[in-house]
């Protein structure tokens, strides 16, 4: 059942005085299991709803209605589908014991991938949840694979239903579905040969798998060496390598690059980025593939329409990965603006110094490195490292930081010169 959160005004919904907090029971006579379910049940023009009020009571809605005319019900968030493994890199390990309780939440959901895009590995699923994705078209999905040898799937992910991968995978494609696939790249685990194999594997199931990214794992140090440790140089490099084989079997084989090293991977390698051409239609910005050339290229695109701040000072926070690409464009950004520009790369205190993205930075580290505020400062913050409700990873909230560091004028924004165009 979906227990509905909202009826939109002026739908049809509203007109037959749906109640907000019943429940979608069944549709035409098939049971509602989640929103995904009421999306595809409601795209019928002839429907059969129904409903449970929370008073307990039964009620059948008959509606007709036109193709494209929304019956308005939005649904409350489903219950999140958690994950059935107990991966030897798995994020949740790297926490800090006190960090606020959503970040414990082990999700493994096909519906956040279809939706939102994260990669989920399919371990929870048996046969007629891959045949519903089927039924259902969930397409394309956003799949972690790791690894495609059975044996060494099963020991990243310390389920035994891992090794099943290459066949879901196959009859997932079989049912006309579309797959982007990740690796996070283990150093003794699933690098070198085993790497070699996953990239093979995944290329020879065809065109269906629309992807493949391959992404450094990352580490807290409350997580570190447990067991997994970090690539080193010399490893991201070779696995830079292995990505551009791929390719350019890719390029001249299908017309697309097909496999991506991460950004992260260049940075640990020591290896200059890739332009622009590299990343094909950059719909993998999320996965951290090709977000370091998107903000270069952003920050270009906008420097024109920067307002003048002279005799200001611009405080550009930020964390270690993107310091150096940040001090790299520091004499424009003065130049265009008349102020002068400090990047500020801020030290995680709150999971160790081996994070060092932004979206990763605590509001008290964030804070403790800014210290007080002077008048005439403007410090950008990267909008990633606030969530929807304006909260660092930490909890402390936006509104706290900014109470600190007045008189200092505060702005936030994925790009630099978005933030600083807000007024």
């Amino acid at each position: 059942m979906v227990r509905i959160a909202e009826i939109e005004a002026g739908s049809i919904a509203e007109e037959l005085n749906l109640e907000i907090g019943s429940r979608v029971v069944r549709i035409n006579g098939e049971r509602v299991r989640d929103g995904i379910d009421l999306t595809f049940m409601l795209s019928d023009t002839e429907l059969e709803v129904e409903t449970e009020t929370p008073d307990g009571e039964t009620i059948v809605y008959e509606i007709e209605r036109e193709a494209g005319d929304p019956v308005g019900i939005v649904p409350a968030p489903d219950t999140i589908r958690e994950c059935a493994n107990k991966c030897v890199f798995c994020f949740i390990d790297g926490n800090p014991k006190d960090a606020r309780p959503t970040l414990w939440l082990r999700d493994d959901d096909f519906r956040l991938s279809f939706t939102y895009g994260s990669y989920v590995t399919l371990t929870n699923l048996g046969p007629k949840g891959l045949r519903r994705l089927v039924d259902q078209r969930i397409s394309p999905l956003y799949v972690s694979v790791h690894a495609t040898e059975p044996d060494v799937r099963v020991r990243l992910l310390v389920n035994e239903r891992a090794g099943l991968i290459m066949d879901q995978l196959r009859e997932l494609i079989d049912g006309g579905l579309e797959i982007h696939t990740q690796v996070v790249l283990c150093p003794e685990w699933n690098d070198g040969a085993h790497l070699a194999r996953t990239i093979e594997d995944l290329w020879a199931l065809g065109p269906a798998i629309r992807s493949l990214s391959v992404v450094p794992v990352g580490l807290t140090r409350y997580n570190l060496g447990r067991p997994v440790r970090l690539l080193r140089p010399a490893e991201a490099s070779a696995v830079v390598d292995a990505v551009d084989a791929a390719r350019t079997r890719a390029l001249a084989e299908r017309d697309f690059g097909w496999c991506y090293a991460a950004d992260e991977m260049y940075l640990i390698a020591g290896r200059a980025l890739p332009a622009a051409a590299y990343y094909d239609d950059g719909a993998l910005y999320e996965n951290g593939v090709g977000a370091v050339r998107r903000f270069l290229d952003g920050f270009s695109d906008g420097l024109e329409d920067v307002p003048r701040f002279d005799g200001r000072r611009l405080r550009l926070v930020t964390g270690g990965s993107m310091e150096p690409f940040l001090r790299g464009i520091a004499g424009r950004l003065e130049n265009a603006t008349g102020a002068s520009v400090e990047v500020l790369g801020v030290r995680n205190a709150y999971f160790g110094e081996t994070v060092t993205i932004a979206g990763l930075l605590a509001g008290e580290d964030i804070a403790a490195a800014l210290g007080r505020g002077r008048p005439g400062d403007v410090i950008v913050l990267p909008a990633e490292a606030l969530n929807a409700d304006q909260l660092f990873i930490d909890g402390l909230p936006l509104s706290e930081l900014r109470a600190r560091v007045s008189p200092a004028e505060v702005r936030t924004g994925y790009e630099i010169t978005e933030a600083l165009g807000t007024g």
